[in-house]
């Protein structure tokens, strides 16, 4: 039988119902286009992560204290990440230029007859920057294709000099509903707040802020805030060494694991941390890195990827499935058929090409319907997820691909077992 008269039979055989061959290719079309969809969004969401680190300072390296918890409190192991630890660092580490410092706590602050209680953070006058790396606040109503500066977080006045940490100077900048809470009107620029019983000059107050998450907006208040130089906070509002967190930023992010070696070797000589007899180091203090942070969250993207794909393929299967349902019901219809043509002449590997290429053009022409769906589903999926998600042309072949494998697989049984039918008890099939 010429291969034209087995596609001319096999198209017969599937057009004979068209009903019931839409809805076999229903499942198919839902499962292609359920790939390609779910494949858009994870494109999407590591797109999103590599977007956000690229942003949040690659060129960072995060310090701090190890900590563990004892008669219900944290502490420190080892010694303390001193203000002195990150002053010193960028001297002493060739790949560090510069380090940022902060230590937070709260506090009372009292001007004239007013008192409220607010946190505060001592730290040195890059803090600005930091704020925008880490990227969770932004000045209310910020446009979201409008670079961020230092400067659009100052409402008024001006925020702290470097010669100003180093002396110790007793300065602060107040948040936008502090300085409300706190002076009903009144100008607050150049005046003097107490700050734990300490005098302190106001010299800025920070723009009203808003969390760039929504869903963090009603969980966090970054208008209620106290900001200090880290020398002045340290002494005058601790009892004992507070836990400083140092950022320290490489001066060449390829290098940003030698780096990390030569901070650690400088903490070691600093806290008196040597070698032991396993030649390991027992370090109290650990780094971490934006390149940590994206690893991890580039895993949960690929999990959730994963994970989608996998009830995408769920859908395939259950296509396939379908698929080999009705081919199973069209031989037991068909058999009389399969007698006649078995009986005229036709070997038993034509009834099998033509039973697969119906089961293959079942499931390719479902295929070309759901990668259809799937593409035009993208932007919907990309509204449902925040504008995340882009159409990877690899997955358009594949997604096809996977529907002919599917049809072949699934349509193998039902040609086989047609191919096996007995010529005589098929022709007194009724």
């Amino acid at each position: 039988m010429s291969p034209l008269n087995t596609l001319r039979t096999a198209l017969n055989g599937i057009l004979s119902n068209a009903l019931r061959t839409f809805l076999t290719m229903l499942g198919i079309i839902i499962g292609v286009a359920s790939v390609i969809a779910t494949l858009a969004l994870g494109n999407g969401a590591r797109a999103a992560v590599n977007a956000n680190f690229r942003s949040l300072g690659s060129d960072q390296i995060q310090i701090e204290s190890d900590l563990k918890l004892k008669n219900g409190t944290m502490q420190v192991v080892g010694k303390t990440l001193t203000y002195e630890d990150g002053l010193g660092m960028p001297g002493v580490v060739p790949l560090v230029d510069r380090a940022e410092m902060t230590v937070s706590g709260s506090t009372k602050v009292r001007y004239g007859r007013q008192t409220d209680d607010v946190g505060f953070q001592g730290t040195d006058s890059g803090a600005l920057l930091g704020v925008i790396s880490q990227g969770s606040v932004q000045p209310l109503n910020w446009p979201s294709n409008k670079p961020l500066t230092p400067a659009a977080f100052i409402g008024q006045g001006r925020f702290f000099t470097d010669a100003e940490v180093l002396d110790g100077d007793a300065l602060c900048v107040l948040g936008y509903q502090t300085v409300l809470d706190l002076f009903n009107g009144d100008n607050p620029i150049g005046a003097t707040v107490w700050v734990n019983r300490k005098p302190c000059q106001v010299i800025g107050i920070l723009a009203e802020l808003e969390a760039v998450s929504v869903e963090d907006r009603i969980n966090t208040r970054p208008n209620e805030t106290l900001i200090l130089p880290i020398s002045f906070a340290i002494p005058n509002l601790f009892d004992t060494d507070p836990w400083v967190t140092v950022i320290a930023h490489v001066t060449d992010e390829s290098k940003i694991e030698e780096a990390k070696a030569q901070i650690a070797t400088y903490l070691r000589q600093r806290h008196g941390i040597t070698q032991g007899p396993d030649g390991k180091y027992a370090d109290d203090f650990h780094m971490t890195t934006k390149q940590d942070v994206l690893g991890a969250q580039l895993q949960s993207a690929a999990t959730f990827s994963l994970l989608l794909t996998e009830l995408a393929t769920v859908s395939l299967i259950v296509g396939g499935i379908g698929i080999m349902n009705m081919m199973l019901v069209s031989v037991s219809e068909r058999t009389h058929e399969i007698g006649v043509r078995m009986a005229v002449g036709a070997r038993s590997r034509d009834i099998v090409a033509q039973f697969l290429l119906e089961s293959m053009l079942l499931s390719s022409v479902g295929g070309l319907l759901g990668i259809a769906v799937g593409v035009l589903t993208v932007p919907i999926a990309a509204s449902l997820n925040q504008g995340v998600a882009l159409l990877d042309p690899v997955s358009v072949p594949m997604a096809f691909g996977v529907s002919l494998v599917t049809g072949l697989i699934f349509g193998l049984y039902p040609a086989l077992r047609a191919a096996r039918l007995d010529p005589i008890e098929a022709l007194r099939y009724e």
